[in-house]
Parts: structure tokens; C-alpha cells; sequence
């Protein structure tokens, strides 16, 4: 069955067809540059033209950079604030035309590793890590996914998680990899001591350079590198809408 997924962050909207039986894209994905400022209305043109380019006419599912109940946007953290509040599911649903299930997008990531990545078989409580503009969550428990836990917005010394950590930070900061990696195991440590997870999984864009900073991470929590990398937001959108 082939869903088609779509992944919205603050710098890009990725989308692809994707086989959710085997968890792999069928096309070469297409991405657009998030449109500036990122308002609905823009945001959905582009999630409209990702839809045309591959001429769908099935199942789509989306993410969304925040929280997201019942198909509504509550939050915006990385993207134009008025998205909150904002029926994201009816609005993307007239844009192309077809169903569409909307899903915060660290979520997605998360639930694409338990199907078919670094959380696939791994019990008790598994964390996964999105660093790209902002930093993502997804908090799964024996496989099952608690919503929305938005842990990128944790306090650290005074600022948001998100503004010393995220991998936007450390290019707007011009921060080398080691200052950046004492940043993300400061903040790791204050999720390992809530949460005490099993093993984290680290996702969004840095994921392909782990080699310049995982290693430099000094926890008790095994951490891993996510399989599907900067893909598992697209799956995990296809999967949440073949699911729904």
C-alpha cells in the first residue's frame, strides 16, 4: 500500500510516496523551501503542490512542527503563529482535495523507527530526539506513542531547550561540534534524569553527520542514530494515515 507522506520543518516541506508495508519511499522525495513567513495558507500551497507533482489521488499524511490534537495545530514554536489554532487537517484536506491525517512531526519520526528503524522491538520507555530548526520528541513505551511531549521546549538554564541545542542553534551560534555536543548532553542528561529511558534515538537533519557528535555524548542511556534519518518523518506520516 502506498501512502503518500509529507513532512513540514521549519527550513523545508519534504514529501514522497512511500510503501508502508516495507517503510521505504517509491519516488525520490521532493522538497520545497518552507515559505516565508510560513502562514497557513503558504504552507498549505506547498503541501498542495507536493500532492500535484505526483499526481496523488490517495491517502496523505502530514506532519506538523508542534502540537497537534484531533487535527488542529495548538502550537508554533518554528512556524508563523497562525497556525494556532488552525484546522490543519481541513485546511490541507481542500488544498489537495483527498483525506489527510495530520500528526505532530517528531511523532511521525518516532512511530517510523518502532515500525521499521532503531526502535523496532525495544521495550520500556524509548525516546526520540529530532534536531533540526527546533528539537522534536516522541515518547514511546513498549512501542506505543504518547503524543505531542514537545520536549524541545524543556528549560535549561534558563532558556528553552531548543535555543542552546537545536542543530539551528549551533550554525546561528557558529558552535563547533564538540561545543555543540556538551549542549545536546547537557540537555540529554536533564531528559535521561525525568524520564530514564531505555535508549534514546537521535532523528531530523544532523542525523547524517552523527559521527561528528555521537561519540561525544557521555550518557548512561544507550543512544542510537535514527535508521530512516531525515526520511522518518515522511514515513511515519504515510504510516499514521494508512493507520487511520
Amino acid at each position: 500500500m502506498e501512502v503518500l507522506g509529507i513532512d513540514i520543518g521549519g527550513s523545508g516541506i519534504k514529501g514522497a510516496p512511500v510503501d508502508v508495508t516495507k517503510a521505504e519511499l517509491t519516488q525520490e522525495r521532493l522538497r520545497i523551501p518552507t515559505p516565508v513567513p510560513s502562514t497557513p495558507e503558504a504552507v498549505a500551497e506547498v503541501v498542495g503542490q507536493i500532492a500535484k507533482h505526483f499526481a496523488w489521488s490517495g491517502l496523505v499524511g502530514v506532519t506538523y512542527p508542534g502540537v497537534v490534537v484531533d487535527g488542529v495545530t495548538r502550537s508554533a514554536a518554528n512556524v508563523d503563529k497562525e497556525w494556532i489554532g488552525t484546522d490543519a487537517r481541513g485546511l490541507f484536506a481542500r488544498v489537495t482535495g483527498l483525506p489527510v491525517t495530520v500528526l505532530n512531526d517528531a511523532d511521525a519520526a518516532g512511530l517510523a523507527e518502532v515500525a521499521a528503524g532503531a526502535a523496532r522491538g525495544k521495550s520500556g520507555v524509548v525516546i526520540m530526539l529530532t534536531f533540526g530548526t527546533g528539537i522534536g520528541s516522541a515518547l514511546l513505551i513498549d512501542g506505543q506513542l504518547v503524543p505531542n511531549t514537545e520536549l524541545g521546549h524543556l528549560e535549561i538554564r534558563g532558556k528553552e531547550a531548543e535555543k542552546r541545542a537545536s542543530d539551528h542553534a549551533r550554525e546561528a551560534h557558529d558552535l563547533s561540534w564538540d561545543e555543540w555536543a556538551d549542549k545536546v548532553e547537557e540537555y540529554m542528561k536533564h531528559v535521561e534524569a525525568l524520564f530514564s529511558p531505555s535508549l534514546f534515538v537521535i532523528g531530523g537533519g544532523v542525523s547524517k553527520k552523527s559521527e561528528k557528535f555521537l561519540p561525544r555524548l557521555k550518557l548512561d542511556t544507550p543512544v542510537v542514530v535514527a535508521t530512516l534519518q531525515n526520511e522518518a518523518g515522511i514515513v511515519g506520516a504515510a504510516m499514521a494515515a494508512a493507520k487511520s
